[in-house]
């Protein structure tokens, strides 16, 4: 089994955190970090990480055209979906690979998940597994059913299916920008159901996170955690600090609680792993090569015009100044050829017209 993770320089305590968690739990386990940065620091050297690979060292295609029209949110996200396809192809002796948030912590092997892939190409966890929580239920329909802290898939036809028409969905449309209907890699999940072999994981001790809070039935035994009868297996922390904080004081009894113990002791771990002040640490592709500052109400213009987009082979290479010289005197129409030829080598997978014609 292989469990990565995907984050830029400033989270490397969140994946420190979770590496130790996973080696310690799930020994067998290989664990891998997809790093979206121009250069791997020594900051990211750690004995629980089996490898960091480069975003750019395994993309098909332009890696700089295509990581500029993304900010840093949006990044190590869109880069998911090509890592799965990686894995696949780099790792033959592997038979299972899950993706987790670096903000995830894990309590105990994924026994369930181990016999489930044997057979099932696809898991995802929804966000909510009882109706209640009137928040969470209007948040999951706008970010999303099922939560992509954590997905896994086997090696399988129908897992490779699923992987590639996400990762070209990634590649044109992984923004954070839900007037539009999209979340990051998220809401995209929501189709997956209708259109794969798709097992929806209701066991409650995985993927356990901020929004299960509300009449979540947690206990411990012996030293051992359940949610409500499920042994606990991960803990996804999400919205670390302040967000899980306001949560607890509104959603759990007063008093002491399991959770509040748990999210004690990963706070603990957490702030060791970052003793070294990592999560200050500047994203290197929020600058041109230059040092200036990228504008990213550019990114944004830069990704609605894609006869610009697909004229540039390197954006970093500019300035500010340079890229809007060049949205201002952009076409309002694609030039549908480079495009698709653009696509071909960038390494989008499905079928270019139908993709361009969407785009016109």
């Amino acid at each position: 089994m292989i469990i990565f993770t995907s984050i830029c320089t400033n989270y490397a305590h969140k994946a420190r955190t979770l590496a130790e968690s996973v080696k310690r739990n799930i020994p067998d386990a290989r664990f891998l970090v997809c790093l979206t940065e121009r250069e791997c620091p020594e900051s990211m050297e750690s004995d629980y990480f089996d490898e960091v690979i480069l975003s750019k060292d395994m993309w098909e295609g332009n890696f700089n055209r295509y990581i500029y029209k993304h900010a840093i949110v949006e990044a190590s996200t869109s880069v998911k979906g090509q890592f799965f396809r990686y894995m696949i192809d780099h790792y033959p002796d592997e038979d299972k690979f899950v993706y987790l948030d670096p903000d995830c912590y894990v309590y105990s092997d994924f026994t369930e998940l181990r016999e489930l892939l044997d057979t099932r190409p696809i898991v995802l966890c929804p966000h909510l597994l009882q109706p209640g929580n009137i928040d969470m239920e209007l948040s999951s329909t706008a970010h999303g059913v099922y939560n992509l802290g954590f997905l896994a898939v086997n090696r399988s036809e129908e897992a490779v299916r699923f992987i590639n028409w996400w990762a070209d969905r990634l590649y044109l449309f992984c923004y954070d920008d839900i007037q539009r209907g999209i979340f990051t890699d998220q809401k995209w999940i929501d189709l997956a159901p209708c259109f794969f072999d798709v097992e929806v994981f209701k066991h409650r001790g995985y993927d356990f996170a901020t929004w299960s809070l509300l009449d979540c039935g947690l206990t411990e035994e012996d030293g051992r955690y359940f949610v409500k009868g499920d042994p606990l297996r991960f803990i996804h922390f999400s919205g670390y600090g302040a967000t899980i904080e306001k949560c607890m004081r509104d959603w759990l009894p007063e008093g002491e609680h399991p959770f509040r113990e748990l999210y004690k002791d990963y706070s603990e771990h957490h702030d060791d792993n970052n003793t070294d002040g990592v999560s200050k640490t500047p994203w290197s592709y929020s600058k041109y090569y230059s040092g200036e500052d990228i504008e990213d109400s550019l990114r944004v213009k830069y990704r609605g015009n894609n006869e610009v987009m697909f004229s540039i082979e390197d954006p970093f290479a500019l300035s500010n100044a340079q890229i809007k010289h060049l949205l201002s005197g952009g076409k309002s129409k694609n030039n549908c050829q480079k495009v698709v030829e653009s696509f071909r080598r960038d390494g989008v997978k499905s079928t270019f017209l139908k993709i361009i014609n969407h785009l016109k």
